[in-house]
């Protein structure tokens, strides 16, 4: 037997952080043909948060990994690996987790970046589950962190509305404890034929920046809406249910969903679908929008923050994202 089974990865803190900056769906009126009730009867959002000037990815993600620390009651230096899950990193390279790295202090760190767009905590967290698990680590800071402000068309309203920017984090340590805590298991996957649904189409390695592509829009994110709802409904409830399952539960065992904050409609109809009441579902998609990857966390940290969470509960974390990717994880708290 492996010595290292007896490893379990559990939450030890939890951090968010936001640009201070606040659009709201009455300073969209203004700029697009829409409003607020359009807006929040189709979506759930009332506002979202706007990267400034000085403001990135990466240091959204430092100040949301930094409040993970202090919540958890260590030092950076004893940070073995940071994960930052971004579609929107600050350059091309080196690498948004390397300067996260750097600013938080973390020295002693392995430090890097996974693109798997709204999906990448539940995929940041998978990854860390092995390190930890494995015992070849014994703290693993993921953070989600995402200026989605950048690469939105503020003409087109089907996508503009949607987005907002934050960043939110969670370390995670390796235990050797007794009784069934932590990170139960995470599912992972990913279908690129459907690749076209939600994508930024701007080449890099591919073709090359040209000015014909910025000009043409090419670097903005484009979206099948209708046909996102759907696969999106119908992922995220049957990888929901291969977590339950996996683990010996079934929807009535479940405390709280803390899903992806994409649309208010999107996460009523999956959880109706799982048989989970309304009153166990954790949204905030209404002060932030859809933050892509720093979603899942931000309102991880905001439900703990708020006691929606207790220890013992059971919280499960589906998401959908473009790629197309999806999954879910289950957490004993």
């Amino acid at each position: 037997m492996n010595k290292y089974t007896q490893y379990k990865a559990e939450v030890a803190g939890t951090g968010m952080h936001v640009p201070k900056k606040v659009l709201t769906n009455f300073d969209l009126e203004k700029t697009l043909d829409t409003s607020d009730e359009w807006i929040r009867t189709r979506t759930g959002i009332r506002e979202r948060r706007i990267a400034g000037e000085g403001e990135s990815s990466s240091t959204l993600a430092a100040q949301a990994g930094n409040q993970a620390l202090n919540s958890a009651g260590v030092a950076p230096e004893e940070v073995d690996l940071i994960i930052v899950c971004t579609s929107t990193p600050d350059i091309l390279f080196p690498s948004t987790a390397c300067f996260v790295q750097k600013e938080i202090g973390a020295v002693n760190a392995a430090a890097y970046d996974i693109s798997a767009v709204c999906s990448g905590f539940v995929f940041g967290l998978s990854i860390a589950e092995q390190y930890l698990k494995s015992g070849r680590y014994r703290y693993v800071l993921v953070i989600g962190s995402e200026t989605n402000s950048r690469i939105v068309d503020w003409t087109d309203r089907s996508t503009c509305i949607l987005f907002g920017d934050g960043a939110g984090a969670a370390l995670l340590k390796r235990t050797e404890s007794a009784g069934s805590g932590g990170l139960l298991s995470s599912h992972i996957y990913s279908d690129g034929g459907k690749s076209d649904l939600i994508i930024v189409p701007g080449g890099i390695g591919k073709t090359g920046v040209s000015c014909k592509s910025v000009e043409a829009g090419d670097y903005f994110i484009k979206m099948l809406g209708n046909a996102t709802f759907k696969v999106a409904v119908k992922r995220m409830v049957e990888v929901s249910q291969e977590a339950l399952e996996f683990n010996g539960f079934t929807h009535k065992d479940v405390d709280l969903v803390v899903p992806h904050q994409a649309n208010r409609r999107i996460m009523d109809v999956v959880t109706e679908k799982l048989g989970i009441p309304a009153d166990r579902i954790f949204i905030n998609i209404d002060k932030y929008g859809n933050t892509s990857a720093a979603s899942i966390p931000i309102a991880l940290h905001e439900a703990w923050g708020e006691g929606r969470i207790a220890p013992g509960n059971l919280v499960l974390l589906p998401v959908i994202g473009a790629g197309l990717t999806w999954g879910a994880a289950l957490i004993r708290w």
